[in-house]
């Protein structure tokens, strides 16, 4: 009984810390995810840059498909624009260097002048780069 109980003390101190950076990942990656989107309302394209992979795939409910540097020069140039990005509910599942994100939420702002506001889903997939999380791929779908 007493190595059963001394093997069970050194499995929780060794799992523990585990653990603990496993939750502080999950949280990072949740902030990171709610600050991206605080930033494309602000227009802050130097922060958001700093967080979009290089190879992003970013995918919109239309099913217009941009990489990074399209979506930060319609950011620029006010082609796309938010006024309030409103998250719903979001989780998230960690595999070693990739987090996917998934999310509800209101989305309001204006496409080339044109005004719009929906409910959507998203899915949001980053991977750690050293000891960055960077976003390589997002697809959205409308909710009715």
């Amino acid at each position: 009984m007493k190595n059963a109980n001394l093997l069970f003390i050194v499995f929780l101190l060794f799992s523990l810390p585990a653990f603990a950076q496993l939750v502080k990942n999950e949280e990072l990656i949740l902030d990171l995810s709610r600050k991206k989107f605080n930033w494309m309302v602000s227009l802050q394209t130097d922060s958001l840059a700093t967080i979009l992979d290089d190879q992003l795939v970013y995918i919109h409910s239309n099913g217009w498909a941009q990489s990074k540097k399209e979506v930060l020069v319609d950011f620029i140039s006010g082609k796309l624009s938010y006024q309030s990005i409103e998250v719903v509910e979001s989780s998230i599942s960690l595999f070693d260097k990739t987090a996917i994100v998934i999310g509800k939420g209101k989305f309001t702002g204006a496409v080339s002048g044109i005004s719009f506001s929906m409910n959507l889903l998203y899915t949001e997939v980053y991977i750690r780069k050293g000891y960055h999380w960077l976003l390589a791929s997002r697809h959205a779908n409308k909710m009715l």
